[in-house]
């Protein structure tokens, strides 16, 4: 190898040396600054570490005071606690009694009068409820009108209080009705119900005709005013009313020797008015049994004619049985109405001894029944008599 060529070798190596010097200068340099950074970061987290601590010793030292501060103020926090319980309780009782003493008192209006519309505005205006109670009234066009009220006008009541309003329904009939076909008596008892508790009526009945006719006795046959008459007043209907088949004949029946069972029966099948007398008995006369009638020219007598009859009773009791005569004087009727008389003994059930029509005025019934009995007449099924057998 020639000495040029070494010289390079040498020059090249040189260079080569010379380049990692400088590459192991840079990686010290790069070592150093890592390092310094390195103490910078522990320097900045030693710093709040310290930080840390003296905030954790300031809160204990803060604590530590408070509770101190607490322990010399105990008996003022437990005054304050006091004072905010009696001004709550103070406050409760205030409002429990604002409570109680409830809404201001006012006058009650008076609305008598009144339709219901302007006193509910009246009952609204003064803080008062209604209570509203229908009923009947016997003025024609007072329909929804205040009847009463109570508590009275002029009374002092808390607010919201009620008021008790009797409000009108209007009149119980507007118009007459067709009575025409109906029996008198019920319709006397239909109208009295109607106007139960009404101190004017509003339809009377006037004193009815009578005349004969084939239709039962009772029925009405005219009316005045007719039905369909509009009522705008209180009025009086005029009737016109059937006394019956009462103008036919009967032929009086024969009854002589007949007992008291007998007569009974005999009354009750026949259009006969018996007016019956009785004798203690003679000698001759069988005890109990009709001994003497009324006679007439004539075989037939017009229906419900009066025929006399007597009959010989006994002196004393027959069997426990008490005979006599059954009397009481009523009112003469336009046709005969129905009647019974019924036996009410002092023991046992009562029982009826006679059902049977009659015109009224003097009505004698015989009987025979034990000593006490109460005997009682039923006139359309009302009590018009009554007595008791000794």
């Amino acid at each position: 190898m020639s000495d040029e060529n070494i010289n390079n070798n040498e020059d090249i190596n040189i260079e080569k040396n010379d380049k990692v010097t400088e590459k192991t200068e840079i990686h010290v340099e790069n070592a150093d600054v890592h390092m310094e950074e390195s103490a910078k970061k522990d320097k900045k987290t030693k710093g709040k570490t310290k930080k840390v601590e003296k905030k954790n010793i300031n809160l204990r030292i803060s604590f530590s005071e408070g509770y101190e501060k607490m322990q010399s103020n105990i008996w003022m926090l437990i005054i304050t606690c006091v004072a905010a319980f009696l001004v709550m309780f103070l406050v409760a009782i205030l409002v429990f009694f604002k409570n109680v003493e409830g809404p201001e008192k006012v006058l009650v209006p008076n609305v008598v009068g009144k339709q219901l519309e302007d006193a509910l505005l009246e009952m609204q205006a003064k803080e008062l409820y209604p209570k509203i109670n229908l009923r009947y009234s016997d003025v024609p066009g007072d329909e929804g009108a205040i009847l009463e009220q109570s508590p009275q006008a002029g009374a002092i009541v808390k607010g919201y209080s009620r008021v008790s309003l009797v409000v009108s329904r209007g009149v119980v009939v507007d118009k007459v009705d067709d009575y025409i076909g109906m029996n008198i008596d019920e319709l006397q008892l239909k109208l009295q119900t109607l106007f139960a508790g009404q101190t004017k009526p509003l339809i009377v009945l006037g004193t009815p005709k009578y005349k004969p006719d084939l239709s039962d006795a009772g029925t009405i046959l005219e009316q005045d005013p007719p039905a369909g008459t509009s009522i705008s007043e209180p009025i009086t209907v005029e009737l016109v009313v059937s006394r019956g088949p009462n103008y036919e004949n009967t032929r009086p029946p024969k009854v002589l020797g007949q007992s008291v069972n007998d007569l009974l029966q005999t009354i009750t099948r026949s259009k006969i008015v018996f007016d019956i007398k009785s004798h203690i008995a003679l000698d001759d006369e069988k005890i109990g049994t009709v001994v003497s009638q009324q006679t007439f020219d004539s075989e037939f007598v017009p229906n419900y004619s009066r025929v006399e009859i007597e009959m010989a009773m006994p002196d004393k009791p027959i069997n426990d049985n008490v005979y006599g005569i059954f009397e009481a004087k009523l009112a003469d009727y336009p046709y005969p109405v129905p009647m019974k008389l019924e036996a009410v003994p002092e023991e046992g059930n009562s029982y009826t001894i006679l059902s049977f029509s009659h015109p009224g005025g003097n009505v004698t019934i015989p009987y025979a029944v034990p000593k006490g009995t109460e005997l009682v007449l039923y006139v359309v099924e009302k009590v018009a008599s009554r007595q008791t057998v000794y």
